[in-house]
């Protein structure tokens, strides 16, 4: 993915995927340190923001910080959740394509990955002001939006018909909400247990 196609994402999404489609791929490393180079974004955005600028649970009330350790580990282990989570949703594309009559190669269906993913890594900066309703809001149209994607990019890279790319997106949307739910149970027992939350008043 060149700047230019990922810019591309935002103003012109059909004509992105046709790129990625017809594109000659170099392979999986360059995509792979693509993903994880956006994968920093909301781990180091969440990290600077809980640590530097805080947040209140209520309007004008105290402003609640993390120390610095207990950030450092929750932003790691934030950074390798989604750089797992990619790579899970990667291969499973791969996987599933063959029932839909796609014919796309592991690399392209990460870089399908990547592309789409791209809004909601990139609204991971909402981090920096990590305020409840902002971090919401963005990942809402970030959401929003990486959908828009999928539903544009799975028939034109898959070279499927539209109908059954639909039910291809659905798919991986329910892969997805899988992963999701997952990774908040692992969250919630890492907070727990080994890695618990330390705040600053």
């Amino acid at each position: 993915m060149t700047i230019k196609s990922m810019s591309e994402l935002f103003y012109r999404p059909t004509l992105a995927m046709q790129h990625l489609r017809d594109e000659r791929l170099k392979g999986t490393t360059e995509v792979l340190f693509l993903l994880a180079l956006l994968a920093m974004i909301p781990a180091a955005s969440l990290f600077i923001g809980t640590t530097q600028v805080g947040w209140s649970l209520i309007p004008g009330g105290d402003v609640v910080k993390l120390s610095l350790i207990s950030a450092i580990n929750s932003a790691f282990a934030f950074y390798l959740a989604t750089c797992l989570a990619l790579g899970v949703m990667s291969f499973a594309i791969h996987w599933m394509e063959k029932t839909y009559g796609g014919h796309a190669s592991l690399e392209r269906c990460m870089n399908l990955t990547l592309y789409t993913a791209t809004p909601l890594l990139l609204s991971g900066l909402a981090g920096l002001y990590p305020m409840l309703w902002l971090c919401v809001a963005a990942g809402m149209a970030a959401l929003a939006y990486s959908t828009y994607l999928l539903f544009t990019g799975v028939p034109i890279i898959m070279n499927i018909p539209t109908a059954r790319g639909i039910m291809f997106c659905i798919s991986i949307l329910t892969v997805g909400l899988v992963i999701l739910v997952g990774l908040r149970a692992a969250t919630v027992f890492l907070w727990s247990t080994t890695t618990p939350l330390n705040y600053i008043g």
